[in-house]
């Protein structure tokens, strides 16, 4: 079994070691070396050809998310953002993902050498994820430019529907890209997307900003209604309840369910069980099989499902579980899945 060719990039030189150790420790991975700058990174991308890069944000002479937009529009590879993640980090790793990242970590506030074999697991999950993840040429263009190209979808008006999104590597672009073709007049929708703690509130407050529905990051207790999105906050599970007519979330801590927290398979059993066969399912870009269990107890609640197809994710993990147990009624392109979830509302 080849290994997986990582190559850090961290200013820090503790950081640097420790990750060495850590990573190198598994059988699948090879670092096969680090560097403390983007300049040096370069050298060594053209030398040994890595298959995923581990890069920080705030680093000298050249910062991270600089470095990312050039390597994406000259030699694409998986990069793996690791960074500290203040509210500022927040919106900068927001940005490394529309440069072309396809995960994101946040290094813990503690102590280095302690915390960084802490993340040891998720990491490695993540680096493994980025491996298989199809990465290409981007050229950013401004986002205006973008929004003027979209066409939202016309959906019927129904208060009694509920839409279901679970995604994890490459989900974040995926996401937007669906908010953003949906009306105000869209069902109200719970999204799961894999993230850190403290990153969610800033992704909501982006998908807002470029969608025509109010999102926001569910803090527990929200009805959920026409035209409001509501974001899994990091490290909780999201729940859907319902009292009476009315549909609500609740936000709870837990342990880890298909190695996540919030879990698309947690969703989608409370989902299947309070909304039946009033819900739409949708499933997208990312690694494992988290959600495909909650996907088919949806469908035997009598719920509709729409997966996305291989071709259009950056990882087929998720879609592909979900769709061998049966739990999909359609599979199509990202591009498709507005207007798909408008016909299953007809």
């Amino acid at each position: 079994m080849s290994r997986i060719k990582v190559l850090i990039v961290d200013d820090s030189a503790v950081v640097r070691t420790i990750l060495t150790r850590e990573l190198g420790s598994a059988d699948d991975i090879e670092v096969i070396g680090t560097a403390p700058d983007p300049y040096i990174a370069r050298d060594i991308i053209v030398q040994s050809q890595p298959d995923v890069l581990v890069l920080d944000i705030e680093m000298p002479r050249m910062d991270g998310l600089t470095f990312l937009k050039k390597l994406m529009a000259r030699k694409p590879i998986p990069v793996v953002i690791l960074s500290t993640l203040t509210q500022e980090g927040a919106a900068s790793t927001l940005e490394a993902f529309r440069l072309g990242a396809v995960e994101v970590m946040a290094k813990p506030n503690r102590d280095v050498k302690d915390s960084l074999a802490d993340i040891r697991t998720q990491l490695l999950d993540r680096i493994r994820a980025a491996s298989v993840a199809r990465v290409h040429r981007i050229v950013p263009v401004g986002e205006n430019a973008v929004e003027d190209q979209i066409h939202r979808v016309a959906l019927p008006e129904t208060t009694h529907k509920v839409v279901a999104i679970g995604a994890s590597t490459g989900g974040t672009e995926a996401i937007m890209a669906t908010l953003a073709a949906l009306p105000a007049t869209a069902p109200g929708i719970l999204i799961v997307q894999h993230m850190p703690e403290g990153f969610t509130k800033t992704f909501a407050k982006r998908l807002d900003e470029h969608s025509a529905m109010k999102v926001t990051e569910a803090q527990g207790g929200e009805t959920v209604q026409p035209g409001v999105a509501l974001l899994a906050p990091g490290n909780k599970h999201m729940i859907l309840k319902r009292s009476g007519a009315r549909y609500y979330v609740d936000v709870k801590e837990g342990p880890l369910v298909c190695r996540h927290r919030p879990s698309v398979e947690v969703l989608f059993e409370s989902v299947a069980k309070a909304a039946g066969a009033n819900a739409i399912g949708v499933i997208m870009t990312g690694m494992g099989s988290d959600g495909a269990g909650g996907m088919l107890t949806m469908k035997k609640a009598g719920a509709k499902n729409i997966a996305q197809d291989e071709k259009s994710c950056v990882v087929f993990g998720m879609p592909k579980e979900a769709i061998k147990n049966g739990a999909v009624d359609k599979v199509v392109p990202l591009d498709e899945i507005p207007a798909t979830i408008a016909k299953l509302l007809a």
